[in-house]
């Protein structure tokens, strides 16, 4: 490893061949090839790197074609502001190689012609950006035919459909790689306010004092989107938004939130302390769940016509702790809604005498609140009561603000999902979740998914089944602001 020339604290992976299964998928084409270029243009690839593109051998493509499809992502979707030349010098370090489970001869001449080319000790890094029913065939192959040596995997969500399809899919990953070459991949993680998170709490002594049930009334996850399925009801139907935003995303930021601190920010001791979150989770009670569905979803090609999958759903989570006790966790997301937002509140508990009058019209639910928007570039506000300028002793509402695009250099900004994918070339576990982790969210699960709770019909462009209030209730949705 190597030094970034810019900032000498950033450390450059080894030399590296980035396979990408899936390469002409939608998540390869808005998300992993940008940011891949992204990575380049910022300096952060290794001094030597190679990217080869496979997907299946009945799709019909030619290094020439990927190239064009890389170009077009790259336009479309990449943030860097760069010449041509550089994106022309990306793109001429791809190449493509189809690859079956059963068949994958031309992708393994690929690799030993970019492993001879480059020469020894050359890393690997296997990306599985492809359909879940893809994943084990393509796991067993690279265990089989020895291309998991000196190599590390990266897997998208979903970790599995429920606790047995979980265990089915960590016992397939681990009889071919260790966990140590396993990165589950969940962009959440990778987000600078989630990370933001960790130094908010440990590097300022007067928040960590307070965050725990002595002082936090509650605390708030709230996602809710704009989009539709938008053409994706086949997929969407056999996952829903309980298995597709709340166990893959929702649960992971619960873990940071509720997290004890951890000896260090190494893999190790920070994964342990987020897994004893989640032992400490209660299973979730179907009595305080809400699920909705979008009116206008049935009509979606690949969707049943009575369909129960939900688009919306609403929770309550405890975990069951010296820290969190009694402290509910509201969680909400779903698609097709009034505004898409990424939203942490953590709700503090009122003085326990109220002394000053409120000036008149104020937004007293807003008060004794710290927000964090955690929607790129992000945000922090803590909104908090001062007195309003005048003769009477009133109070009105303050915020006060931190936001990154306003803090820190543009330049040093990653997106999600590139920072993920160069922690995975550097070996770096911490934001990476783990397999015994993700068995036991589906544990806790358990209840709801064997559960017959229906859905409830809501409009599109609201904020969902009105019954949503009483999983809240005493308290309330603190979006919309």
């Amino acid at each position: 490893m190597t030094k970034h020339p810019v900032q000498e604290d950033i450390v450059i992976p080894d030399s590296h061949i980035i396979v990408l299964f899936g390469a002409t998928g939608d998540l390869a084409r808005r998300k992993i090839l940008p940011g891949l270029f992204h990575l380049a243009v910022a300096g952060l690839l290794p001094a030597q790197f190679r990217i080869i593109g496979s997907a299946p051998r009945k799709v019909d493509m030619s290094t020439k074609d990927l190239h064009a499809v890389a170009r077009s992502a790259i336009d479309e979707f990449g943030e860097a502001d760069t010449q041509d030349v550089a994106r022309d010098a990306f793109i001429e370090s791809i190449t493509f190689a189809a690859a079956d489970a059963d068949e994958y001869g031309d992708l393994l001449k690929a690799i030993n012609d970019a492993e001879r080319d480059m020469g020894e000790n050359v890393r690997k890094l296997f990306h599985l950006a492809v359909p879940p029913d893809a994943v084990l065939g393509l796991v067993e192959m690279l265990g089989a035919s020895g291309l998991g040596e000196n190599a590390r995997v990266i897997l998208e969500k979903p970790f599995g459909t429920d606790l047995a399809s979980a265990k089915k899919l960590n016992a397939v990953i681990k009889a071919n790689f260790a966990e140590t070459q396993v990165f589950r991949i969940d962009h959440f993680l990778g987000k600078e306010s989630i990370d933001n998170i960790l130094a908010l709490r440990f590097a300022n002594r007067f928040f960590e004092p307070l965050w725990n049930r002595d002082h936090v009334s509650f605390v708030q996850i709230d996602v809710p989107e704009t989009l539709t399925v938008e053409g994706r009801g086949a997929f969407y139907e056999g996952t829903g938004a309980f298995r597709d935003m709340v166990v893959s995303h929702l649960f992971q930021v619960l873990g940071f939130i509720a997290m004890e601190q951890p000896t260090s920010l190494d893999a190790q001791p920070l994964r342990d302390e987020v897994h004893k979150v989640f032992q400490s989770m209660l299973p979730i009670d179907p009595a305080q769940v809400v699920r909705g569905q979008y009116e206008g979803y049935r009509n979606e090609e690949g969707v049943a016509a009575d369909s129960q999958t939900e688009t919306f759903v609403a929770l309550r989570v405890e975990v069951e702790n010296t820290r969190w006790k009694g402290v509910p966790f509201y969680l909400r997301t779903g698609k097709a809604l009034a505004q898409s937002r990424q939203v942490i509140t953590i709700g503090f508990e009122e003085p326990v005498m109220r002394l000053f009058p409120m000036a008149k019209g104020m937004n007293a639910r807003r008060w004794n609140m710290l927000e964090v928007d955690f929607a790129d570039p992000g945000s922090i506000r803590a909104h908090f009561f001062a007195k309003q300028p005048g003769p009477k002793m009133l109070l009105d509402e303050a915020v006060m603000t931190f936001r990154y695009k306003d803090s820190f250099q543009a330049a040093h900004h990653l997106a999600a999902y590139e920072y993920l994918i160069l922690e995975a070339m550097l070996g770096s576990r911490s934001l990476f979740t783990r397999s015994d982790g993700i068995e036991r969210l589906w544990e806790v699960s358990e209840p709801l998914l064997t559960s017959d709770v229906p859905v409830e019909p809501y409009a599109a462009g609201s904020w969902g089944p009105r019954s949503m209030t009483r999983i809240v209730e005493p308290h309330r949705w603190c979006l919309p602001t």
